[in-house]
């Protein structure tokens, strides 16, 4: 499966059917969670792959925020060290390892909250510095969604997204781009659109340069929402996740550019400058 493949394929997978994951399947996503410590902004991450404990499968339970988890017995947690933009670090290196896992045919659910003093924090032996933004578990899918698994796709609207003209702009907002405009960036563009986030709110917006060789990444905050305890906000992990499915699938597709933090001093009104693809 490919990159691009594995982002159209994923979905949040709430209720798994408890089969066992094959050793050597496990061995092959524990290698990738080791050597998965490149970040755009480079905070300093790592991740473990685990069975949950009774503690942690409780945990699991009493988490809402992208849905209620039936049958998953084990999970991939991770943690990044603090600083500037180690939020969006996290989105995008705990996406990568999601992505990997979807292209071996396991399902994932993005959890986000606040683990400090918890079992998945005493698991990867969270330091002072750190912090563990969300978990995912890790299985095979059940085969039938659970009624709470529907409820919660249904009331997050997980299978509706925003269309291109709420989400990504030339030159500036008061102009959308239209999937025609958008040239080599097309597809790049839509593997943002099917990116998760929490409540499926879809927090990034893009702009697109005149001269086609720059994209700049924006926060459409939701006032009050995602802001779990001190270091950990939501929403900027959301914006990690679209900054990997972007990045991700424009090298698959051959195209060159890297990310910087140098604002380009055009932030619209309601919006929070996070990062440029050049």
């Amino acid at each position: 499966m490919t990159v691009i493949e594995a982002i159209q394929a994923r979905k949040s997978c709430r209720t798994y059917s408890g089969t066992a994951v094959e050793p050597g399947k496990l061995s092959e996503l524990r290698q990738f969670l080791s050597v998965n410590t490149r970040t755009p902004f480079g905070g300093r991450v790592r991740f473990e792959l685990a069975d949950l404990n009774d503690t942690e499968a409780g945990e699991v339970k009493g988490l809402t925020t992208y849905g209620v988890i039936r049958g998953a017995r084990q999970f991939i947690a991770g943690c990044v060290e603090r600083g500037p933009r180690a939020m969006e670090d996290y989105g995008y290196s705990m996406e990568r390892n999601i992505l990997q896992a979807t292209s071996m045919g396991l399902g994932t659910c993005w959890l986000g909250g606040t683990f400090k003093r918890s079992g998945f924090a005493d698991r990867i032996r969270i330091g002072e510095d750190e912090v563990l933004p969300a978990v995912t578990p890790v299985g095979y899918p059940g085969d039938k969604r659970s009624v709470v698994d529907r409820l919660f796709r249904y009331t997050a609207a997980s299978d509706k997204r925003k269309h291109w003209n709420e989400l990504f702009y030339l030159v500036d907002t008061g102009h959308a781009l239209e999937e025609r405009q958008s040239g080599e960036y097309k597809i790049p563009l839509e593997c943002v659109r099917l990116a998760p986030s929490a409540s499926n709110k879809q927090p990034w917006r893009i702009i697109l340069a005149g001269d086609r060789h720059a994209l700049h990444f924006y926060l459409k905050r939701t006032p009050g929402y995602g802001h779990m305890g001190k270091d950990i906000e939501l929403q900027n992990v959301d914006m990690g996740i679209a900054m990997c499915h972007f990045e991700l699938s424009a090298k698959e597709l051959g195209l060159k550019g890297g990310w910087s933090a140098e604002d380009p001093c055009i932030t619209p009104a309601g919006l929070e400058y996070v990062a440029s693809w050049t």
